[in-house]
């Protein structure tokens, strides 16, 4: 199986791989906030929620139901930050995806990524961190809505966690952005092989 990749083409794959997994999967889990809330632990992602205040209508009262879920509409989110964090960092996992696939890929076929399009993948890369990180800082904004002020005991604000504290997905999902952005992109610029000179 011929390889289009150089030995630190590998790396970059494999690093690429890395850094769009854990971009991925701190997106889509919903601990990126973390607190209580009628003495029950209460999460939040950026259109996840664990743990919300339902009506039981049976003892008139309000009861927290224990379980994850997406909101129910995309104007569910509790916040014009969150919605647009929402899908900034949804785009930049999704490039970050794609040049990871590719890169796998150039493992495997010869001929696939010669040295400018490692740079381009790279390019891309760069753009897809950089848009995760720009989530990423979004996010504390959407800290007032009133959501989030109910759990943090009425003392969040916007980059005031209140007694809030910050999940290990928001962390998860930043690493994988930082590392897309610092190492992936660097190495791109020696991941592909120099095409042949063909005579014609």
């Amino acid at each position: 199986m011929a390889s289009s990749l150089t030995c630190t083409g590998l790396v970059w794959a494999l690093l690429s791989l890395l850094c769009a997994a854990a971009s991925c999967v701190g997106f889509f889990m919903p601990y990126w906030l973390l607190g209580t809330q009628m003495d029950k632990p209460v999460s939040f992602g950026t259109f996840r929620r664990c743990s919300y205040p339902v009506r039981d209508e049976e003892r008139q009262a309000t009861v927290m139901l224990e379980q994850c879920g997406r909101y129910a509409s995309f104007h569910g989110i509790p916040s014009l930050e969150w919605r647009i964090c929402t899908v900034v960092t949804g785009v930049g996992c999704g490039l970050l995806l794609l040049v990871a696939l590719t890169a796998l890929m150039g493992c495997c076929i010869s001929d696939l990524i010669s040295r400018t399009i490692g740079r381009v993948a790279g390019g891309i890369q760069f753009v897809g961190g950089l848009l995760i990180g720009s989530g990423c800082a979004l996010y504390p904004l959407g800290w007032d809505s009133e959501e989030v002020q109910q759990t943090c005991n009425n003392s969040s604000d916007q980059f005031q966690l209140g007694s809030c504290q910050i999940g290990w997905a928001y962390y998860c999902t930043g690493a994988g952005a930082a590392g897309a952005m610092l190492l992936c992109t660097w190495l791109s610029c020696f991941a592909g092989k120099k095409q042949k000179q063909y005579p014609y």
